[in-house]
C-alpha cells in the first residue's frame, strides 16, 4: 500500500516515493498497474544524466553577502621599466660601456705562489711484478760470446778461453731473429701490394715466407690472392697435386665443422715449400675456368687459413678495384708496399697509398712498410735516394733489397741460393714487420 501524502503536513516529506504510472500510450494490464516501480531519490538528476559529468554541473555561486576577494594589482613602480632599459627583443643588445672596464683603482690579485722550498709530494713507487722481474733478467743476460769476425776467430783459436762479446752487427742480427720469432696474440695478415706489374710483389712474398718460415719454424702460409691467375704457384716449389684456391672454394664444406676439420686435410690444397718451412696456396691455374675471386670468396678462404696458420702472407693482383683486392686491404694488419728502383713502380706505390687514404684507411704511416728492390746490378742511386726519402715520410720504414739473380730469373726460387746480403736484408725487413704486428 502507498502512503498517504496528506499524513505529512508537517513538511517531513518521505525521501522515497512510488513513481507514478504511465500517462499515455497503450493501456496497462491490472498487473502492470499494481506493480511498484523502482524507488529513486527525489533529489536525483533526471535519467540519462550523471552527476560526475562536468558539463551537467552548475557553477558554484557564493551565498548572498559573501565578500568577493580581489587579487591585488602590481605596484605602479613595477609597471614601468627602469630608465635606460633596452628591450633585447626589440633592439640589438649592447652592454653599457661602463661595465666593460674595471673600476678605478682595481688591481687583479696575483696567483698564489708556493712557499720557498715547497716540493710536490712524490708519486708512489710502482711495485714490480713477476713479469717485470723476468723481463729485467732477460734484458740483462748476455746472449752469448761472439761468433762473427775476428772476435769469433779469437774465441775459437783459444778454445773458448777468451770469449769476446758480440759486435754491433752480430748483436743486431740476433735481435732481428728474436723479433721475427716473437709470439702474436692471434693470427696476423700481411698484404704485399703495388698496382704496377713487375713491382716484385711475388718475389717479396716468397722471400718473406722463406725468412719467417725458417726462423719461426713454421705456421706460415703464402697465398696468391689474384682475382684470376697469378704466378706465385709458378715461382714456388711444386707439389704432388695441382689444386689451387679455386678447388679449395669448391670443397670448402669439408672444413665447415671446426671440430672435425684438420690441417692435414688442408694439405691437399696447399704446397709445402720444404726446408723453407712454409706453405703456398696458389691462385687459379686452369685455362678453362671463367670468373673471378669475389670478396665473399676471399673472406671464406681467409677465415679458414686463420684457423691453421699464425702468419698469412698475401700476394695481390694489379687491380685496386677488384673485390678481393679491396677485401685484402681491409683485412690486412700490415701492408707492405713493394717497388723497384724505377720511377713508374715508385709512382704506382705512392698512388696506391693516396688511393687507400682517400678510401678511408687511417694510420697508414704506421701500418705500412716499404720494400725497395734493385732490379739490376746497377741502378740510378739518385732515384733510389729520392724513393727512399719520399717513402720514409709515407710509411713506417724503408728497406733496400740488393739485386739477386735467384729472385729475378723468373723460375722456381731456390731459397738456398739466395745471397747472404739478400737474406740479411730480408731479415731486417721481416723483423720490422713483426714489430709492427
Amino acid at each position: 500500500m502507498s502512503q498517504d501524502p496528506s499524513a505529512h503536513d508537517d513538511g517531513t516529506r518521505p525521501t522515497w516515493q512510488v513513481q507514478p504510472g504511465q500517462v499515455g500510450g497503450a493501456a496497462e494490464s491490472p498487473a502492470e498497474r499494481t506493480a511498484i516501480q523502482p524507488a529513486v531519490r527525489a533529489d536525483a538528476p533526471p535519467p540519462g544524466r550523471r552527476i560526475a559529468d562536468p558539463e551537467n554541473l552548475a557553477p558554484i555561486t557564493p551565498p548572498a553577502g559573501y565578500p568577493q576577494q580581489q587579487v591585488p594589482a602590481p605596484p605602479q613602480a613595477y609597471a614601468q621599466p627602469v630608465p635606460g632599459y633596452v628591450d633585447p627583443q626589440q633592439q640589438g643588445y649592447a652592454p653599457q660601456q661602463g661595465y666593460a672596464q674595471p673600476a678605478a683603482g682595481y688591481q687583479e690579485m696575483p696567483y698564489a705562489q708556493p712557499p720557498a722550498g715547497y716540493a710536490p709530494a712524490p708519486e708512489p713507487e710502482r711495485l714490480p711484478t713477476a713479469q717485470d722481474f723476468l723481463q729485467g733478467r732477460h734484458q740483462a743476460l748476455d746472449i752469448g760470446p761472439a761468433t762473427w769476425g775476428w772476435r769469433g776467430w779469437l774465441r775459437r783459436a783459444t778454445f773458448g778461453l777468451v770469449k769476446p762479446k758480440m759486435g754491433a752487427k752480430e748483436r743486431e742480427h740476433r735481435e732481428a731473429r728474436a723479433a721475427v720469432q716473437r709470439s702474436f696474440s692471434g693470427p696476423r695478415t700481411i698484404v704485399f701490394a703495388n698496382p704496377k706489374g713487375g713491382a716484385a710483389k711475388t718475389t717479396s712474398v716468397l722471400a718473406a715466407g722463406y725468412t719467417f718460415g725458417t726462423i719461426r719454424g713454421g705456421g706460415v702460409v703464402a697465398w696468391d690472392n689474384n682475382e684470376t691467375r697469378g704466378t706465385l704457384g709458378i715461382r714456388g716449389e711444386r707439389a704432388n697435386h695441382q689444386n689451387t684456391t679455386r678447388e679449395l672454394l669448391d670443397d670448402l664444406n669439408r672444413f665447415s665443422d671446426v671440430y672435425e676439420s684438420r690441417i692435414g686435410d688442408l694439405g691437399a690444397f696447399v704446397r709445402s715449400q720444404g726446408d723453407a718451412h712454409f706453405d703456398l696456396l696458389a691462385s687459379d691455374e686452369r685455362a678453362d675456368v671463367t670468373g673471378t675471386i669475389r670478396a665473399t670468396d676471399f673472406g671464406a678462404v681467409h677465415r679458414l687459413l686463420e684457423r691453421f696458420y699464425h702468419l698469412i702472407l698475401i700476394d695481390t693482383g694489379n687491380n685496386l678495384r677488384a673485390e678481393n683486392w679491396l677485401a685484402a686491404a681491409q683485412t690486412a694488419d700490415l701492408i707492405v708496399v713493394t717497388c723497384t728502383v724505377r720511377e713508374d713502380t715508385g709512382y704506382s706505390g705512392l698512388w696506391m697509398l693516396d688511393a687507400l687514404a682517400d678510401a678511408g684507411h687511417t694510420d697508414l704511416q704506421n701500418r705500412t712498410i716499404t720494400v725497395l728492390a734493385d732490379p739490376s746490378p746497377s741502378v740510378d742511386e739518385q732515384l733510389a735516394k729520392d724513393l727512399v726519402d719520399v717513402y720514409a715520410k709515407r710509411t713506417r720504414a724503408v728497406f733496400r733489397i740488393p739485386y739477386d739473380a735467384a729472385l729475378v730469373a723468373g723460375s722456381v726460387i731456390q731459397y738456398g741460393q739466395l745471397s747472404p746480403a739478400t737474406q740479411a736484408a730480408w731479415l731486417k725487413a721481416c723483423a720490422e714487420m713483426s714489430r709492427a704486428l
